[in-house]
C-alpha cells in the first residue's frame, strides 16, 4: 500500500487557524517481556504476545511520528513501551520518533495540518480545533475518563475531603479552560455552585493549595501525585465519576488516515499492545520511559504512579469491557461540546459525532478487542 507523504517541518504560525490555546487541557500543570516486574511483584503472561501483523502482511512504506501532547511522562508510557519492544515495527509501522508537544491545542492543529501522522491530544482540543476551520479525527480514546479531580490536603482542608459536597462554603481554585469547566459542572451536579467560591489560579494551582491560599484544587491526578510526592495526604474526587468526558485522544489528519488505513490500523494495535504490556510490568515499563528521557530519572516513582493511576483507573471502563481498548462514545464528546460551547469556547460549530470514529480500531485484534484480557 502506496503511503501519502506528510509534511514534517512544523508550522509555528499554525495559530493563525485562530484555535484558542485552553491552557487547561487535559494534560497536567506539570509537566523484559516475560516474567516477573521491575517491582519483583510476578507478573502474568500474556495469552499472545505475538503481533497481529498487518492486513498486507507486508511492511508500510515510509516512516511515521508521533507528537505528544506535552513533555513525556507517565502518561505517555504506552508508546514508549510499544516502541522499545519492537511492537511498532512487528506491525509493519516505523516509528520514528516520539516528539515532545506544547499542549493538546498545538498537537490538535499539527494533525489537523497534516504535520505529525499520530499526535496525542485531548477530546476537547479536537473539538476546538475542528470548530476552528481544521480537521483533526481522533481516532482512539486512550483516556476513557477525563483526568479531572479536585483534590485537597488533609493540612489545608483540615479534614479528609470525602465528598463534593464538602466543597460548600469553601474557596476552589483551578487554571483556566477544561478543568475549569468541568469542575463547575461536577459543582453544578452536586448543588452546591453558588456556595463555593472559585478562583482563577493561573498555573500555580497546586503551590497555592499546599500554601493555604485555597482550600480545594480543581486540576488532573497527575496534579494530586505532584503534592503527594511533597509529604502530604491527599484525597481527590475524580470529576469522571460523575461527568463523563475523555481525555488523552489519538488524533489524526483524516485525509492522510484515509489514504493510510494500514498505518493508523497498525498504530492502534501497536498501542494498545504497549499498554497491555506496560500495565502487567509497570516497574519496567517506567524505566523504558526513564531510559527514553534521561530527566525524569529523578521523578521516576511519580512517572510510576501516574501510569498505574491511567491504567488502572482511567483508561478502563465500560466501553473497553464491551467493545474493546481505545472505544468511543457519543455521549462524552457531547458533554465536551457543551460544556465548551456554553463557555463561548469554539469558534464556530461543530458536530461532536463528526470528530471520532472507531473505525480504526481491529477488535479482531486481541489487543484491542480483548484488551481486558491481556492485563
Amino acid at each position: 500500500m502506496q503511503r501519502t507523504p506528510t509534511r514534517r517541518s512544523f508550522l509555528v504560525t499554525a495559530g493563525a487557524t485562530g484555535a484558542t490555546g485552553l491552557a487547561g487541557c487535559l494534560g497536567g500543570t506539570d509537566g523484559g517481556d516475560a516474567g516477573d516486574g521491575a517491582d519483583g511483584t510476578a507478573t502474568p503472561t500474556a495469552p499472545d504476545e505475538t503481533p497481529t501483523g498487518t492486513t498486507t502482511g507486508t511492511p508500510i512504506p515510509g516512516e511515521s511520528s508521533l507528537l505528544l501532547n506535552w513533555k513525556p511522562s507517565g502518561l505517555h508510557v504506552p508508546y514508549f513501551a510499544a516502541k522499545a519492544n519492537g511492537f511498532y515495527e512487528e506491525e509493519g509501522l516505523t516509528l520514528s520518533t516520539i516528539e515532545t508537544g506544547e499542549g493538546s491545542t498545538f498537537s490538535a492543529k499539527q494533525a489537523g495540518l497534516g504535520n505529525t501522522d499520530f499526535a496525542i491530544s485531548s477530546s476537547d482540543q479536537v473539538l476546538n480545533v475542528n470548530s476552528r476551520d481544521l480537521s483533526p479525527l481522533s481516532v482512539g480514546v486512550v483516556m476513557q475518563k477525563s483526568p479531572a479531580v479536585v483534590f485537597s490536603t488533609r493540612d489545608t482542608f483540615g479534614e479528609e475531603l470525602s465528598d463534593v459536597e464538602a466543597l460548600a462554603g469553601k474557596t476552589v481554585g483551578t487554571g483556566p479552560g477544561m478543568v475549569r469547566m468541568l469542575t463547575t459542572l461536577l459543582l453544578e451536579e452536586a448543588g452546591i455552585r453558588e456556595d463555593v467560591e472559585m478562583v482563577d489560579t493561573g498555573y500555580d494551582t497546586v503551590q497555592q493549595l499546599l500554601s493555604g491560599k485555597i482550600d480545594a484544587a480543581g486540576g488532573v491526578f497527575g496534579d494530586a501525585i505532584s503534592a503527594e510526592a511533597q509529604g502530604y495526604t491527599v484525597d481527590s474526587i475524580p470529576v469522571a465519576d460523575t461527568i463523563p468526558a475523555y481525555g488523552h485522544v489519538v488524533t489524526v489528519n483524516r485525509d492522510w488516515a484515509a489514504a493510510n488505513d494500514e498505518a493508523v490500523r497498525a498504530f492502534l494495535r501497536a498501542t494498545a499492545r504497549g499498554a497491555a504490556w506496560a500495565h502487567r510490568r509497570p516497574g519496567d515499563a517506567t524505566e523504558l520511559l526513564v531510559e527514553a528521557n534521561g530527566v525524569l530519572a529523578e521523578s521516576r516513582e511519580q512517572q510510576r504512579q501516574k501510569w498505574e493511576t491511567l491504567a488502572q483507573e482511567f483508561m478502563l471502563g465500560d466501553a473497553v469491557e464491551q467493545n474493546g481498548w481505545g472505544w468511543s462514545e457519543a455521549e462524552p464528546w457531547q458533554v465536551s461540546h457543551d460544556a465548551l460551547a456554553d463557555a463561548d469556547a469554539l469558534g464556530g460549530e461543530v458536530d461532536p459525532t463528526a470528530v471520532w470514529t472507531n473505525d480504526y480500531l481491529d477488535t479482531d485484534s486481541p489487543y484491542i478487542g480483548s484488551y481486558t484480557d491481556q492485563l
